[in-house]
């Protein structure tokens, strides 16, 4: 398939499908059955198998045909870690059941991973899945779960051996968040709003259908999970004119009375660092793609937080004293992250939680500089003994 007949078979969906007729849930799943949603994944599960680089093309001709979106930005979990988590490891009965309904934003996905005593050392969770007949019964407790609050189904980390070292007796299931023993509370942030949340897990049962991957390669699983997430994260705004640096150059030029040859060299600066960000993304979304995306991805989540931290300080200092405004401290429950919905202040104290989530910056140094860099790995005394026996 060449680019041109690509486009030509967006052009055949949408005079057979017009969004000014059609309703916008049907558009949607008709536009994943015809294989224009994810337009790299194998044909059956909304894609064409053709090059990742391609999709930005389909997107455009879909958005100027006035097309409705998936919703990318309430769905960020499910797009960006659990249909690629579904893709890689999922069974075709699960990829039946779980990719449509992800894509078209019908069913929402959250993280259970992080924990009180599990969050750099994810490996170390407590809460337990006990077999129980052709299911699984969960028990514990999860923490910094963004969209809990929205999420049909949730991927879900667990320990199904503590006799075993803790990489060894994890297990990777898909939870469904309505399911009795679910227990979604609210964390407020900084910023006032409640984003995040604490999961409790009391009693949940899971059937073994939605056990993702084999029993004890929950690890594995999740590393899979886990690289999607820093170039899903690291992708955002800093690096498109849309997001961050299109706001702080749009502050630069219209404040010239602050500006200083050390704020544009600054500027300059960051701009440069974000296009270097934005042309990583785009080889690294190729690689996530095709199934080869390595330990690289914690590189760009990295450079991601960085540069989104001094983008927001570099703006507060161009808006001088109207910098240290902050609109609405109200708590809320958003259905999304938007950093360039609101105003600097927002931006300013949301972009200090940039090198915490999916993985703090010190720990993804730490992966850098042993599996891309090489270096020698810290001593770590726990690797090979059984997780019930570590001091917690």
């Amino acid at each position: 398939m060449t680019i041109d007949e690509l486009r030509q078979r967006v052009a055949d969906f949408l005079a057979r499908h017009d969004p000014a007729t059609t309703g916008r849930q049907e558009f949607l799943r008709a536009r994943f059955e015809a294989g224009l949603a994810w337009v790299h994944v194998p044909t059956g599960h909304g894609g064409s198998g053709a090059p990742r680089e391609w999709q930005p093309e389909v997107d455009r001709l879909f958005a100027e045909a006035g097309a409705p979106d998936n919703n990318p930005q309430a769905n960020g979990i499910g797009l960006g870690m659990a249909g690629p988590v579904i893709l890689a490891h999922g069974t075709e009965e699960q990829k039946r059941r779980f990719l449509r309904p992800l894509w078209t934003g019908e069913e929402i996905w959250c993280q259970l991973f992080s924990e009180p005593g599990a969050g750099s050392d994810l490996a170390a969770v407590a809460t337990r899945a006990v077999r129980d007949g052709d299911g699984w019964v969960v028990d514990g407790q999860k923490v910094w779960t963004s969209g809990a609050h929205l999420a049909r189904f949730a991927i879900l980390l667990a320990r199904t051996d503590p006799d075993l070292p803790k990489h060894r007796g994890l297990t990777y299931f898909l939870c469904d968040m309505t399911d009795p023993g679910v227990d979604v509370r609210p964390l407020r942030q900084i910023t006032g709003e409640a984003e995040f949340n604490e999961v409790f897990l009391t009693g949940v049962r899971i059937p073994d259908s939605q056990r993702l991957g084999d029993v004890g390669q929950g690890w594995a699983v999740a590393t899979t999970t886990l690289n999607g997430e820093r170039v899903a994260i690291g992708d955002r705004a800093p690096t498109r004119e849309s997001g961050m640096i299109g706001v702080v150059a749009r502050t630069w030029r219209d404040n010239p009375e602050r500006r200083t040859a050390e704020l544009h060299d600054r500027l300059l600066r960051l701009w440069v660092d974000a296009e270097v960000g934005r042309m990583s993304a785009q080889r690294l979304r190729q690689k996530l793609a095709t199934g080869t995306l390595g330990p690289e991805g914690a590189a760009m989540k990295i450079g991601f937080a960085r540069i989104s931290q001094e983008l927001s300080g570099l703006e507060l200092e161009l808006l001088g004293e109207e910098g240290l405004r902050f609109s609405d401290w109200t708590m809320v429950r958003p259905d999304r992250v938007d950093f360039t919905a609101r105003d600097a202040g927002y931006r300013y104290l949301r972009a200090k939680g940039n090198s915490i989530e999916g993985g703090t910056s010190e720990i993804l140094r730490n992966i850098v500089a042993e599996r891309v860099l090489g270096l020698p790995p810290e001593p770590r005394v726990d690797k090979d003994v059984p997780w019930k026996e570590l001091a917690r």
